[in-house]
């Protein structure tokens, strides 16, 4: 997972700190290995912004009366990889961490799950809540039993979008397993004719269904199910020259934008989730480029015109993929939107991953879309899976090139998260 290695020797401090460079990465201290039948020691694992200073202060020689940690005597090896960026280097810090401390990892990267609307379609009278929490999800068939969507920034974005949102359909709210009873006098919400009250039986059960499917499809396209459906009402009204029904039905589709116009671009149905995160590459120095005697299978690499691909499909994150900017001369002839497919295609399998893997999946790809000032690009794949390729080569350039899509709108942080 580490790609450098020295052995650590403390009488030759100078040398070994002359092969690393001053460079942000990831770095992993061992001390020596235990002997049989003892526990292995812990390793030391931390991201930094300049591997060099940070190695020369818990290395070198300590300074006297000082309280600043040392692990001069304690360490034997030192392992190493640069990155390109700050989402590089948390997804490897997880990758590592979540490797050596399997039962703490989590409250060390402290991680905060990625805020989800939650369509329970395993109840008999389905409902949608809010949750940080991902089971088993469905695919929209008739065998599925959960839908989740976002993530969203944080939890109050979530219930607000969802409140928001159920205030143009007849969908429960209640919390409970419902066993409908005609005796039973129904909520609020029945009373407000904002529910079809299936807890007494105020709709017939085919009834119910038809607006779950209708509420599906409003989550599937992000809303824009909803704003045909209310269009097209409109249309109708404005020919059979029914004005006011007409002006009614446009206040109405005007709100529904304002809550559709809010919803950050990211935020879909999980298992359809499709993106391609670009990341800066790490640069390699003509003087890092060297290679060192005193590292263990080092494999330094030499292209500085390379930007770093991720892909993250069904809350997944996968990577990183190294892409050229100048092609090798055996696929010169190719395109660069080519070049990026084969790129792509190069990438490791999808795994089966748990529940709580993709989760903290989503946790990292949720830090890191919604920082107001983040690094890289996202491009999230249309309703067919395919990616605006167009798009993506364009962002390939002003990544390497370190410019900011001026076309992104600036992401406002959710105070809950």
């Amino acid at each position: 997972m580490l790609t450098e290695r020295l052995e650590f020797v403390p009488e030759r401090d100078a040398e070994i700190f002359a092969a690393v460079p001053a460079a942000a990465g990831v770095f992993l201290l061992r001390g020596e290995d235990a002997g049989p039948g003892l526990p292995p020691t812990e390793p030391y694992i931390t991201k930094t912004a300049n591997l060099l200073r940070r190695l020369q202060r818990l290395l070198s020689a300590p300074e006297e009366r000082s309280r600043r940690l040392n692990l001069r005597e304690r360490v034997r090896w030192i392992e190493y990889s640069r990155t390109g960026s700050d989402f590089e280097s948390g997804f490897l810090l997880y990758q590592l961490l979540r490797e050596h401390f399997p039962k703490t990892y989590a409250d060390r990267l402290r991680f905060r799950m990625a805020p989800l609307v939650r369509f329970h379609l395993e109840n008999e009278y389905p409902r949608a809540s809010v949750t940080t929490r991902l089971g088993r999800m469905g695919d929209g068939s008739s065998n599925a039993r959960t839908l989740y969507y976002g993530p969203f920034a944080g939890r109050a974005t979530a219930e607000k979008f969802l409140n928001d949102s159920l205030d143009f359909f007849k969908l429960r709210r209640c919390l409970e397993d419902l066993h409908p009873d005609p005796a039973f006098p129904g909520c609020i919400y029945s009373e407000m004719k904002m529910c079809l009250a299936p807890c007494f039986k105020g709709c017939t059960d085919e009834e119910y269904r038809s607006e779950v499917t209708r509420v599906q499809g409003f989550l599937d396209s992000r809303g824009q199910s909803l704003v045909r459906e209310i269009s097209s009402a409109r249309e109708g009204a404005a020919e059979n020259l029914a004005f006011e029904e007409a002006a009614g039905i446009h206040a109405k589709l005007e709100k529904l934008k304002s809550v559709v116009g809010q919803l950050p671009e990211i935020v879909g149905r999980i298992d359809r989730l499709f993106a391609l995160i670009v990341q800066p590459a790490a640069t390699v120095s003509a003087a890092s480029s060297k290679t060192s005697s005193l590292k263990v299978g080092a494999s330094i690499p030499t292209e500085a015109d390379s930007v770093a691909l991720f892909l993250v499909q069904g809350g997944v994150v996968r990577g990183p993929q190294n892409f050229l900017i100048q092609p090798p001369e055996h696929t010169k002839s190719q395109s660069m939107e080519a070049r990026v497919e084969a790129c792509i295609a190069l990438a490791s399998p999808l795994e089966a991953n748990s529940a709580m893997e993709t989760m903290e999946h989503l946790a990292i790809l949720k830090r890191w879309y919604y920082r107001s000032n983040r690094v890289g690009e996202i491009f999230l794949a249309d309703d067919k899976g395919q990616l605006p390729m167009r798009r993506v080569v364009r962002g390939i350039g002003r990544v390497w090139r370190g410019e900011k899509d001026s076309a992104v709108p600036e992401v406002i942080a959710d105070s809950s998260r």
